[in-house]
């Protein structure tokens, strides 16, 4: 199975230099180290994570790839003030791969807005569903309409969607 470039999919935030961007469910930090690059030493990326392993894990590869504008944090993303960021603090926010693991769906997507600010951009790639046997299945899958809808619902207006490669879509909404 073939997955696109996340450099690739990156690319539709359009990220300058000097911006604040958040990695929700950052993982590996595969788009957390590809936004530290385009946002250069004067923005900053906070890589964020529930489990603990996966933070010090990402905090050790940050280091020896000589990121000094990356700070991983271990965070519940589904609470209020779980992300342990300031109000309106963020440009861009990246949420890949992540919202068919989350419970409370709507409390992701309202500290998502509690923490962007007015005119930030949200990039959602998640799993299509489409019957190839990758990704979640059943309840667990949230389809695109579904995202853009969960997102519309809590301030947030649909900007665009795109190809983010085998078996997943993209979208970009921007905080309302």
């Amino acid at each position: 199975m073939q997955f696109k470039d996340p450099a690739d999919n990156i690319k539709e935030l359009y990220l300058k230099e000097g911006e604040i961007v958040v990695d929700l469910g950052a993982g590996s930090g595969w788009y957390t180290r590809e936004a530290s690059r385009r946002v250069g030493n004067s923005g900053k990326v906070y890589a964020l994570d529930v489990q603990k392993e996966l933070v010090e894990t990402l905090k050790n590869r940050i280091r020896d790839e000589g990121l000094g504008n990356v700070e991983c944090v271990w965070a519940n993303i589904e609470l209020r003030g779980g992300t342990k960021l300031a109000d309106k603090l963020v440009d861009a926010s990246i949420v890949a791969n992540v919202l068919f693991q989350i419970e409370d769906k709507v409390g992701f997507a309202r500290e998502i807005a509690r923490i962007m600010k007015p005119g930030g951009r949200v990039m959602i790639v998640d799993w299509t569903g489409d019957g190839a046997g990758a990704g979640p299945k059943g309840d667990h899958l949230v389809n695109e309409s579904s995202a853009r809808r969960l997102f519309e619902e809590t301030g947030f207006s649909y900007d665009k969607s795109f190809d983010p490669g085998t078996h997943h879509y993209g979208i970009i909404m921007k905080r309302i």
